[in-house]
């Protein structure tokens, strides 16, 4: 990371990533948009027992959907199901137990999820993890990129299909504003080579989602491809990740729903619907993607690199009883 980038992303934290940065941006929001009715529409969540997840699966529940909210913790994800359906009440809220960080498991969820559902009109890839230690996955895969680029690779590839013949279908990542401070990588996925720092993982892998929505939207037009940075919120996630950070923000920090305001936004408002597909968003605007002058932008030949080594280490995990048919998307021109 330069120190150029460094300075120039956290000046512009400072002005736009904060709460007074939503409250800003928020002026300007078209209250209508979000003035509709989603009964009949599946929307999948991961992630969604506290922060960002949760405030976004209440938005939605209050609207009707019908929630499908995957979560590690099956206690945890029980009680965040009773918050949602006292607060919003509606029922329809189902409760699945996953750890994104288990590759196989993913695609056994993902396999069982469309053998018993017909169709999901939304996926939100909100779960998400920055471990501050090297640590590995039962596959002995680095639990940060297993989690934040590998899970989501194949849980979205896996539901591919049930997307494709649903109605107005979506995908929405949530990523990081980090990520404009790195280039993407793809020869060291699993941070063997150099001194390993949890921080910066975690943003190379939230690089990795956003060239991966671009690319997704390319290899699949009939899906609407999304990311998003939810801005500097004040999360369980935040607290416990970033300990340091959070206590010298302070009051500064977006509450879990202005965090969750722009994702909410793309799952459900009609006008981002409208908008191209695979952009980058921020409070209901989409906006660059890079640093201007940061030398960030990828080639097609390193975007087609990861895509590749991502779809190795995919089918490498899955159970024998998947190894036929793969979903992987087919390349764009």
């Amino acid at each position: 990371m330069s120190l150029y980038r460094n300075i120039v992303w956290f000046l512009k934290g400072i002005h736009e990533y904060t709460r007074s940065g939503y409250e800003a941006e928020s002026r300007s929001f078209v209250a209508e948009d979000l003035n509709l009715s989603v009964v009949g529409r599946s929307f999948m969540i991961t992630g969604a027992n506290s922060g960002i997840g949760k405030a976004t699966a209440m938005a939605i529940a209050k609207k009707g959907g019908t929630l499908h909210i995957v979560c590690r913790n099956k206690d945890r994800a029980e009680d965040a199901r009773a918050d949602i359906v006292k607060e919003s009440g509606n029922t329809e809220v189902h409760v699945h137990i996953l750890d994104m960080s288990e590759t196989r498991k993913v695609w056994e969820f993902a396999e069982a999820f469309r053998k018993q559902y017909p169709s999901l009109n939304v996926l939100i890839n909100n779960a998400g993890c920055m471990v501050n230690k090297r640590e590995v996955n039962t596959e002995g895969l680095e639990k940060n990129f297993a989690t934040n680029t590998l899970g989501v690779y194949i849980l979205t590839q896996s539901l591919l299909p049930l997307l494709q013949k649903s109605r107005d279908p979506r995908v929405i990542t949530v990523s990081s504003g980090g990520m404009l401070v790195l280039k993407l990588c793809t020869d060291d996925l699993q941070s063997e080579r150099t001194r390993f720092d949890g921080t910066m993982v975690y943003a190379q892998n939230k690089r990795q989602q956003v060239v991966l929505t671009e690319y997704w939207a390319k290899a699949n037009p009939a899906i609407h491809f999304s990311a998003m940075h939810p801005g500097w919120a004040d999360t369980p996630a935040v607290a416990t990740a970033m300990p340091q950070f959070h206590q010298m923000m302070g009051a500064r920090l977006r509450s879990a729903e202005q965090g969750a305001d722009t994702v909410v936004w793309l799952a459900l408002a009609r006008a981002a619907a409208k908008t191209p597909s695979g952009q980058f968003f921020q409070d209901r605007r989409a906006v660059p993607a890079h640093l201007p002058l940061a030398w960030t932008y990828s080639t097609q030949e390193e975007v087609q690199m990861l895509v590749a080594r991502l779809d190795t280490l995919a089918q490498s995990a899955r159970p024998e009883s998947q190894s036929s048919g793969s979903q992987h998307s087919s390349t764009p021109n």
